[in-house]
């Protein structure tokens, strides 16, 4: 459902969340940044259970994701942070957490999750990795890569060498397999794309010997596949339309 995805507001503080909650009419308000990955693994998940749901685009540059009309609901001043209005106004926040709370809530037939105790325990082993291993290393590669104000040699070799290190995880992982975990694409898959997009925007290009397609063929397949889903590939076309602005 494209609704939720359309609209971009800006965050004003709490009586324009006030405004938001009381008119916007879905079950869930998602404060996000439009630049981040975290706040779109949050929504692709709400588009695959065809959740109604509103997002704010906090901004970054005004620093509104620090400021106490936000921190109320997330203290840690980082995104996303998501509001079920149709559970009493529950506030939740760390997207994998977020994600994991809403299948768990709401994915009554297991579409993006799992029945099998076993495999339900898989699917947090990898939201962890995503989690602790996958996005704090990316975004640190991304960082010191593209946006440090000084080029530190070491600091961007040691975060590259990572996201090579977290690839080779992932390759042995799907060797023999096309998902995480069973014969589905669940929450555990989703949670990997935005950071994984690293691979075509060209973070590694240069870097070594680094080649995507003869050293991780199986990691490159699997984000492929990922990103021909009709809610991931709506998810990152409004990313990108809203990035280029």
């Amino acid at each position: 459902m494209q609704n939720g995805l359309l609209r971009v507001l800006h965050f004003e503080g709490l009586l324009g969340y006030q405004y938001i909650r009381t008119t916007h009419g879905k079950q869930f308000t998602l404060y996000s940044y439009h630049g981040g990955a975290n706040g779109w693994k949050v929504a692709i998940v709400l588009e695959e259970l065809s959740l109604s749901y509103e997002t704010i685009y906090l901004d970054f540059g005004k620093q509104e994701h620090k400021a106490p009309e936000y921190t109320k609901y997330n203290p840690n001043g980082r995104i996303p942070t998501l509001i079920d209005h149709h559970n009493g106004d529950f506030v939740i926040w760390e997207s994998c957490a977020i994600i994991l709370y809403l299948v768990e809530k709401y994915d009554k037939d297991n579409k993006l999750y799992v029945t099998d105790f076993n495999e339900r325990a898989l699917v947090t082993q990898y939201l962890f990795f995503q989690a602790s291993g996958q996005g704090p290393y990316f975004g640190q590669a991304m960082w010191f890569n593209n946006y440090h104000p000084e080029k530190i040699p070491t600091a961007i070799d040691r975060y590259k060498n990572e996201v090579i290190r977290v690839f080779g995880v992932l390759e042995t992982i799907l060797t023999g397999k096309n998902w995480l975990v069973g014969d589905k694409y669940t929450i555990a898959d989703l949670s990997f794309i935005t950071w994984n997009l690293v691979i075509d925007v060209g973070l590694l290009d240069g870097f070594g010997s680094f080649n995507m397609e003869k050293d991780f063929p199986l990691v490159l397949k699997w984000h492929r596949a990922l990103c021909e889903i009709p809610s991931v590939k709506r998810s990152l076309a409004l990313r990108a339309k809203l990035m280029a602005q």
